[in-house]
């Protein structure tokens, strides 16, 4: 009687500690909202593989280990992530399939490029699309940052660096609201286009408060072709530069030698030295990155700043 009495509770015992593991298992689950719905994690990821440099940008700000990224061009911030010690898993468009199958990821970071590829990569492993748009670019960057900051346990350095980032961009728009108009360009093999609100680049306007000097029409990611002339004839009070041949590390004239030229030098912003060439690598390769913003904001502040 008393054995068997003895056995019930050791029954009953191991009953509660197998609903209690079970219980703090089901605790650790995490589901991930993102652009291409939902990703259930079991447990904080190990071996991490990222597609995307602004996520990349973002986890380094986090100090949150990575095992695989895209090869290709990176700035400057992120050149170590060129070292061998990190598996190269394809580019931003493409996985390198079989190297991220041998890596074991315990999750995949897609977005903009290769976000086209995530049901393919969700079949190998917990995937998720932090894909950032221009017509929400911050919020969806913060967000993506608290994500990233959730699924790592570092929540508290997450917030800190979305607050850092949200008084500085207040800082930057009421300064950019008193200093007249803008009009931002992109050089390219000797062509140019221009950008405006609601384009790719279009948070100049809408984030960084910028007025714009031009209503450029824009179609996808390509802006609106354009001559010297035409930004004689806006004559901006700001002339901002992206040269997407440094980005992506193309050899051909630069974006400062291309607009040295009789027509542009007769501009307001030529003349008043109010030419700014932003960080090309940032501007057309990173994008929504917890560091890339920071970078930007600060660049235009002492910019806009200068007397």
């Amino acid at each position: 009687m008393i054995l068997h009495h003895t056995r019930a509770i050791a029954a009953a015992a191991i009953l509660v500690g197998s609903m209690l593991t079970a219980g703090l298992s089901q605790a650790a689950d995490l589901v991930v909202k993102h652009k291409q719905g939902e990703t259930t994690l079991a447990a904080t990821p190990k071996t991490v593989l990222v597609f995307d440099l602004a996520s990349l940008d973002t986890l380094a700000a986090l100090n949150i280990p990575v095992a695989g990224v895209p090869g290709g061009v990176k700035p400057a911030y992120l050149k170590q992530y060129d070292d061998d010690k990190y598996v190269k898993v394809g580019t931003l468009f493409e996985p390198d399939y079989e190297a991220v199958n041998a890596a074991e990821p315990d999750l995949i970071i897609v977005a903009g490029r290769s976000a086209a590829k995530y049901a393919e990569l969700a079949k190998i492993a917990p995937t998720i699309d932090l894909t950032v748009g221009p017509e929400n670019f911050v919020d969806e960057t913060k967000d993506n940052i608290r994500t990233l900051s959730r699924v790592f346990d570092k929540a508290a350095d997450g917030d800190a660096l979305v607050s850092k980032l949200e008084s500085s961009i207040a800082d930057v728009s009421a300064l950019a609201a008193t200093k007249g108009k803008g009009l931002l360009v992109l050089t390219t093999g000797g062509k140019m286009s221009a950008f405006g609100p609601g384009s790719r680049f279009g948070m100049l306007y809408s984030v960084y408060g910028v007025k714009p000097a031009a209503e450029t029409k824009h179609v996808g990611n390509h802006g609106q072709a354009i001559s010297f002339e035409y930004i004689l004839e806006n004559d901006p009070d700001w002339l901002f530069v992206i040269d997407r041949d440094a980005a992506i590390g193309r050899e051909s004239q630069s974006a400062a030698a291309y607009l040295d030229n009789e027509v542009v030098r007769k501009t307001k912003a030529w003349r008043d030295g109010h030419v700014v060439y932003l960080d090309p690598s940032i501007w057309y390769l990173v994008g929504g990155g917890a560091s890339a913003i920071q970078k930007t904001v600060d660049q235009l502040k002492s910019a806009l700043s200068a007397t």
